[in-house]
């Protein structure tokens, strides 16, 4: 339609007089025209006989003109509604707008086009709005830790959407758990506790694995009371009525309790200069691999150990000969690592490379070609253990026989190394199709893993006061050992009407182990003082006076003082550089006998100390293994005020 035959139109509707009695059809005819003049003209060529004779639009372009007619049809009713109250003007404004239709219709006609593209442009189903799409992106994760907030959900979020900037993301970030690995494809394996039925024994062997009893009660020279609360699990090792270790567990969450866990770690940066690296594995803090773990490590329960395993480093497991940690591992390369510390405060977890999956029996280590035997069994047993270990060991794989192996069956340990076997072939398959940082192998919870550890024959019971976890513990146990099943008891709370701790005494020996002052028999003192890498013990006489002379009431003192020592440090769980400062002594033989003493007390711990000789001023050196927070640290939390210094500085001083 051309420009004359719209004045022709226009000036035919303005001169007729009908038209102005019809002001509805009058309204709504000129619009319709103006609309098909904006849409010939954009889109058809000038001169078109008429806009129904062009050539065919495809579909989403016939369907856009019916659109714009329902977008523009509300605009001269909204007009209407307006003119209502005066119906005398609402003709005037027409009549002076009608000689420049195309100047006004123009423009709008552009703006309902582009008002109806972005309407077109939105997704089909109205009645879902887009902010309620958002929470979609992750919808295959699984839900925050407890202690997470909403902004390190956000930010995992978009973490997540980039690929090469995940761990790096992970490592700065909150603490986010690692189960989820970025695939989102796989769960981590967990240890397989019970999936066999237990091995048949005869009598003799039942006997002798059931232990020792008396009148139908089971005998045994210690007792494990495991108390269940809200947030945390609490398990106490006692020695008649002696408390003598003691550990809170707190719900797994891949972040702080991860002693054990096995890692698809990318190697972050290499420091030449300490003989360590830094390796992401998903945790807020990287962790640390040092030279001396990237060969396999030394392992101590048996000195027949291979050569191979010794480190010749120290405290750090350093090496001194051999390459160098540069030399061995690059930025960017991914390593498989197992944490043999949990992160404590500020530093971060610690690794090796040195896999190992501990049974109840055995330990396996894969690629490796070690066997040992736990020094804590007899000389018979071992030699007994040696001849069923050799026929045992599968090609390419170590294995360390633990202290629990002691009178079991080479059908027990052959099963025991065959569900380990197992179990890495899961690991090694889920390696393959991860992506680094990427949490392969979890452990169990720390309960579980102490009872595997360590119940044997001389437990006389452990009581259990939460349903669930006896449940899983009693069923463990029957898979593996069954024997000692019926120590294992289920302590009802309700029924006792008592918590379990107040009814052992373990309450009031926790809070006397985490004072200041421990108390001897005779009279003496200990003060325990910690700072961040190093704890003094100062050993004071006290009230004690003695009985006879001076130098043999320092020398009981003493004696005291180190066996007291030796419990307090696998109580507290005190870990690092230890200085014991004893009351002087003249006697050469005397400080001897203390050393003889104090090395005597330590051997019980299963904990790794060494000690170094004693000084002429009665000053002991040792370290003792860290493996995670100690008991303080466990039970308590930093003052706001002083922040753990126990001292508030008196500001008006320094104005």
């Amino acid at each position: 339609m051309d420009e004359s035959t719209l004045n022709d139109t226009t000036n035919n509707t303005t001169n007729n007089p009908e038209s102005e009695t019809s002001s509805e059809s009058a309204d709504t005819a000129p619009a319709v025209r103006k609309r098909r003049l904006v849409a010939s003209s954009s889109g058809d060529k000038p001169g078109a006989p008429e806009p129904e004779a062009a050539a065919p639009a495809p579909p989403e372009a016939a369907s856009r003109p019916q659109t714009r007619r329902r977008r523009a049809s509300p605009a001269p009713d909204k007009a209407k509604a307006k003119a209502e109250p005066k119906p005398k003007a609402k003709a005037e404004p027409k009549a002076k707008a009608e000689p420049k239709p195309k100047a006004k219709a123009q423009p709008k006609a552009k703006a309902v086009s582009k008002k109806a593209e972005s309407e077109l442009a939105k997704p089909s189903p109205p009645g879902v709005p887009p902010p309620a799409r958002k929470p979609q992106i992750g919808d295959t994760r699984p839900s925050p830790q407890a202690g997470e907030s909403e902004g390190t959900t956000g930010r995992r979020r978009r973490r997540r959407g980039g690929r090469g900037r995940g761990g790096r993301g992970r490592s700065e970030g909150a603490g986010t758990p690692t189960t989820d690995n970025r695939n989102g494809s796989h769960a981590p394996v967990e240890a397989i506790l019970a999936d066999q039925s237990p091995v048949e024994l005869d009598d003799e062997q039942l006997s002798e694995r059931r232990g020792q009893y008396r009148n139908g009660k089971p005998l045994g020279r210690y007792r494990m009371c495991v108390h269940v609360a809200e947030g945390a699990t609490h398990i106490s090792v006692l020695e008649g009525r002696s408390l003598i270790e003691y550990y809170v567990s707190r719900p797994s969450d891949d972040i702080s309790e991860i002693y054990g866990n096995l890692y698809l770690g990318r190697v972050r940066r290499v420091l030449p200069g300490m003989e360590a690296a830094f390796v992401d594995i998903g945790t807020p803090k990287q962790a640390v691999l040092y030279r001396g773990d990237l060969t396999v490590a030394y392992d101590d329960s048996d000195e027949d150990a291979s050569p191979e395993r010794k480190r010749t480093g120290g405290r750090r497991g350093r090496t001194v000969d051999g390459p160098a940690i540069s030399e061995l591992i690059r930025n960017g390369q991914t390593i498989m690592c197992q944490v043999i510390k949990n992160p404590i405060g500020h530093k971060g977890a610690r690794l090796t490379t040195e896999v190992s999956l501990p049974g109840r029996f055995v330990v396996l280590i894969p690629g490796s070609s070690v066997t040992g035997i736990s020094r804590r069994l007899p000389t018979r047993e071992r030699r007994r253990l040696r001849g069923l270990l050799a026929k045992e060991i599968p090609e390419g794989f170590g294995v360390i026989l633990r202290t629990a192996a002691e009178n079991v069956t080479a059908a027990e340990i052959r099963r025991d190394i065959e569900r380990l076997t197992r179990q890495w072939t899961q690991i090694s398959e889920l390696a393959e199709r991860s992506e680094a940082p990427a949490l392969l192998f979890r452990e169990p919870e720390l309960a579980v893993r102490i009872i595997r550890e360590q119940f044997t024959a001389d437990f006389r019971e452990v009581v259990i006061d939460d349903p669930v976890l006896f449940e899983q513990v009693k069923g463990y146990m029957e898979a593996v050992a069954a024997p000692l099943v019926d120590r294992i008891r289920y302590y009802d709370p309700v029924a006792e009407r008592l918590p379990l701790f107040e009814r052992v005494h373990v309450a009031e020996q926790v809070r006397k182990a985490t004072d200041r002052k421990v108390w001897l028999p005779s009279g003496g003192s200990l003060i325990i003082e910690h700072t961040e890498a190093l704890t003094v013990i100062d050993v004071n006489t006290g009230r004690n006076v003695g009985r006879s002379s001076l130098n043999e009431t320092l020398f009981q003192n003493n004696l005291e003082a180190a066996t007291e020592i030796a419990k307090q440090l696998r109580l507290r769980d005190i870990g690092g550089i230890i200085i014991v400062d004893f009351v002087d002594m003249d006697d050469k033989r005397q400080r001897e006998q203390l050393m003889s003493t104090l090395n005597e007390a330590l051997a019980r711990d299963k904990t790794r100390t060494a000690t170094e000789p004693i000084s002429d001023m009665g000053i002991v050196q040792m370290t003792r293994m860290r493996t995670g927070e100690g008991l303080l640290e466990s039970m308590s939390d930093p003052c706001d005020v002083c922040e753990g210094r126990g001292i508030q500085l008196r500001e008006s001083l320094f104005s």
